[in-house]
């Protein structure tokens, strides 16, 4: 098939603070069609749309509780398939966000699965017993494992007596892909998606979706929970997952796939990325962005050493080239502001910046990916009260 992603600008749209259509102070679909034109005249050949299916909006959408639903705060059905063909009609693809490592625990996959233990739907996640005390009694989880967004990664279900397993929010249960059913189940939702005439797929952590099976504890590196990383990141199985959904979906449409892979070195992204894996067209790496302050991570003030920066570029440009494609990208969603990361957001350098932080990336090899307002050279929100943010991984770091 035509690799028209390796030419391709890909743009990133956050439905709920792009555009508002109808004045409720929420962005929407309809607020996407009627700024096509903008991002026509700006250049870019694809949209990344951000999750915007049912969900109760714990984590901003990545809690799916419906797959084949809009958000009602986003629109309909209708307005998202208009936006498709105008957007096809301009001759911008749509790819979407697709979170498969977990749902909301809203999902009737999981409210079923949570019954009772011999539900059908109970192996579509990840329960587990927890350990015992001296009388026999549930007395602690599984393991010591903490979840990404603060806290333990498992929480007590009063209803069976046993923990199910959430590396994120804990109501974002994590599937059990090595349910065959689950995973039939997916591809047939993926399907759908792309007989509606989707482009692609960007995958929401999907280097998580194997995990070790004999879940052990993880070292306790800092405060009071277990680093679960090394047993679900890269898992045994992870791979054979996605030469599956390849052959079952993929590899049927002419479409793109990138996949946000934590934990992946060059070596997994060559194995996730190759040009004759199977698998996926590239993957985001975190390498870049995870440069400077070790402790508290991107949530630094700390300037990002010029020299480490431009090695990591480097590094990954060489070393990839004739053996997997590179995705170039220097904020998103998940990540601060690049002109104030990486650059100078005072109001005599954020312009300048900004161009500079565009040029180099857009000069690199590799597929570009634009967060919206990138282009303007928009910086870091500068809330005063804690209350203001609406983001459960940056209230719960600032809290803990």
């Amino acid at each position: 098939m035509n690799q028209w992603w390796k030419k391709s600008v890909i743009y990133q749209i956050y439905p709920r603070s792009f555009l508002d259509c109808n004045g409720d102070g929420i962005g929407d679909l309809n607020g996407i069609t009627a700024h096509l034109d903008y991002l026509k005249e700006l250049g870019i050949d694809v949209i990344w749309l951000s999750p915007v299916y049912e969900s109760p909006c714990d984590d901003n959408g990545y809690d799916i509780s419906d797959y084949k639903h809009i958000l009602k705060e986003f629109g309909t059905m209708e307005d998202y398939d208009r936006m498709l063909c105008e957007a096809h009609r301009r001759g911008i693809k749509v790819i979407m966000d697709l979170v498969v490592n977990h749902t909301s625990d809203e999902h009737e996959w999981f409210v079923e699965s949570r019954k009772s233990k011999d539900n059908p739907y109970r192996d579509y996640y990840i329960w587990k017993e927890g350990k015992r005390d001296e009388n026999g009694r549930t007395a602690a989880p599984p393991n010591n494992w903490g979840s990404n967004f603060g806290g333990p990664a498992w929480e007590y279900d009063s209803l069976t007596d046993m923990y199910y397993l959430h590396c994120f929010s804990k109501k974002q249960p994590d599937l059990n892909w090595e349910n065959r059913t689950l995973r039939e189940e997916i591809y047939d939702m993926m399907d759908w998606w792309c007989r509606k005439g989707i482009d692609g797929f960007r995958m929401d952590v999907i280097s998580m979706i194997s995990k070790q099976q004999d879940f052990p504890d993880g070292a306790v590196k800092d405060g009071l929970y277990g680093d679960h990383q090394e047993f679900v990141c890269n898992g045994p199985r992870v791979h054979e997952y996605l030469r599956e959904m390849n052959r079952r979906v993929l590899s049927r449409y002419d479409i793109m796939t990138v996949g946000e892979a934590l934990g992946t070195t060059m070596e997994h992204a060559k194995r996730y990325a190759g040009e004759t894996a199977g698998e996926l067209n590239m993957v985001f790496h975190f390498e870049h962005v995870s440069l400077g302050e070790r402790i508290i991570g991107k949530w630094t003030d700390k300037r990002v050493p010029l020299k480490e920066l431009r090695d990591t570029f480097n590094r990954w440009q060489t070393r990839l080239e004739g053996k997997a494609w590179n995705s170039l990208y220097l904020d998103n969603h998940d990540q601060p502001r690049a002109v104030s990361r990486f650059g100078n957001d005072s109001p005599r350098y954020r312009t300048v910046s900004a161009k500079m932080l565009a040029t180099c990336l857009h000069m690199m090899k590799g597929t570009p990916y634009i967060y919206q307002g990138e282009e303007l050279g928009m910086t870091n929100a500068r809330f005063e009260v804690l209350s203001d943010y609406r983001d459960i991984e940056s209230i719960n770091v600032t809290m803990s």
